[in-house]
């Protein structure tokens, strides 16, 4: 965890900074690291609640500002990660400027500088290589990222890591950047999702920038590049990225980029640049199985503190068959409701958290086909409407539904979420799935159809 709690704490003071810790990292995720720096990070954590997480937001402008641009995405990801909805209550409390800890001033002076146009990346504390727990289904791909981070540009370049969510590929890449660091080479290391270039690439051609927005991405040491399935279809941000990669390729940077899919089936990317993918290292990052997934939960737990038998460890692993995220989010749950109750980690309560959170998700996940299929099968409203851009209200609500029931079976990033209903903005897809969340909680038709379609897209119930 972030902090060190002290034996004097409350266990709901404990709870908060257990989740928030886990909410703050999946938002670093898909939010500018400017935002989490100057916004999200000052929040102190106070409680958590059956229906509220407390605040202190460091002034009025922090509160309103947090309040108005990211109340939607915290209370989300705290959902997630609680299992129940919960709302965000800030408080304004400012608090007096004091001198910073060692640790503190530590981490300030070394601070990446910022390239004009790139957000300075700060890679997370929790992925290090130290902390990457290997196995037969990841042992290519840690083979490959430690190589590069060893020897950046003279090896395996570029690096092109894929596989599904959750299963470590931002973990590497956060380590590459921490051990590049480390070794004071004075390479310049920048970390860019997919949708932040092509956002920043628009951006740029709007406002007559782009030579500006050229040297920030190609003035660089080490390029991390990373969901990059999102730019294909995008013909313009196709060809800016094509011309990066080569410019910085040919002078010897190092480049690695994480996918969902290989090189192969970037079905509508330019040839040209898959080919390019290929040159370097291409590995895959699959589903751990169970030893390794318990090695994976016990290493978590390890980092957390936490003092988690090997019998609860495998019980999780076993019943949990999925990725490394899912995993973390259990053992969370199962660390707020031991500190809630004053217990331990036992399997008596590791059953229960199973059997109310994850009952279903050993199961085959349906496929977002499948999902929009049964969306369309139950407003009979055609897939290609609920994809497309109609406003009508009858479509938008079947819409909101799909993307309801797309989050809670796949548990998958709204930004993903979005690229899924035609590159729709993630924070329109967080506002549907809030508007059908509340919409549940108080139609009981509604919430008794989506429960019904949601059980019916498995095979048993």
């Amino acid at each position: 965890m972030s902090d060190q709690f002290s034996l004097e704490e409350h266990p709901t003071t404990i709870a908060i900074k257990t989740v928030w810790d886990r909410v703050l990292h999946r938002l670093s995720e898909s939010l500018p690291a400017t935002v989490v720096l100057k916004f999200l990070r000052p929040l102190q954590p106070v409680e958590l609640t059956e229906a509220a997480a407390v605040f202190d937001a460091p002034g009025q402008f922090v509160l309103e500002w947090v309040k108005e641009k990211y109340s939607d995405a915290i209370e989300a990801e705290f959902e997630v990660e609680t299992g129940r909805p919960i709302r965000l209550e800030l408080r304004s409390t400012p608090r007096e400027r004091t001198a910073p800890s060692p640790t503190e001033a530590s981490q300030v002076r070394h601070q990446p500088v910022s390239v004009e146009g790139v957000a300075a990346f700060n890679p997370s504390e929790r992925y290090r290589f130290e902390t990457f727990v290997t196995g037969q289904s990841n042992r290519l791909a840690f083979a490959g990222a430690k190589a590069v981070a060893s020897a950046p540009g003279t090896k395996y370049n570029p690096l092109f890591i894929y596989g599904p969510t959750g299963l470590g590929k931002t973990h590497l890449m956060h380590a590459i950047a921490h051990e590049i660091q480390r070794g004071k080479s004075g390479l310049n290391v920048t970390y860019v999702s997919a949708q932040s270039f092509t956002e920043e690439f628009v951006h740029a051609l709007q406002n007559n920038k782009i030579d500006a927005f050229r040297r920030a991405q190609r003035g660089v040491g080490v390029w991390l590049l990373d969901d990059v399935q999102f730019i294909a279809g995008k013909e313009r941000t196709l060809e800016e990225l094509f011309h990066t990669f080569n410019y910085l390729h040919n002078s010897g940077k190092q480049i690695v980029l994480c996918s969902d899919r290989p090189p192969r089936d970037l079905l509508l990317m330019d040839e040209r640049l898959r080919s390019r993918f290929e040159a370097g290292l291409v590995c895959d990052v699959q589903l751990p199985d169970t030893e390794l997934r318990c090695a994976i939960i016990q290493s978590k737990a390890k980092e957390e503190g936490l003092e988690l038998p090997h019998d609860v460890a495998m019980y999780l692993a076993e019943s949990i068959p999925s990725n490394v995220r899912i995993l973390e989010g259990a053992l969370t749950k199962l660390a707020v409701q031991a500190s809630l109750e004053g217990s331990g980690l036992d399997r008596e309560l590791a059953e229960v958290i199973v059997e109310k959170y994850y009952r279903m998700v050993g199961q085959a996940k349906p496929s977002f086909d499948q999902i929009l299929e049964a969306v369309s099968k139950h407003y009979k409203i055609p897939t290609h409407e609920i994809k497309g851009t109609s406003r009508k209200a009858p479509v938008a609500h079947a819409r909101h539904v799909a993307v309801y029931v797309t989050r809670t079976i796949t548990g998958d990033s709204w930004k993903h979420i979005g690229a899924l209903f035609g590159n729709r903005d993630h924070t329109s897809m967080m506002h549907g799935y809030k508007k059908i969340r509340g919409m549940m909680g108080i139609d009981k038709e509604l919430n008794s159809a989506v429960q019904s379609m949601i059980t019916d897209l498995y095979p048993t119930a």
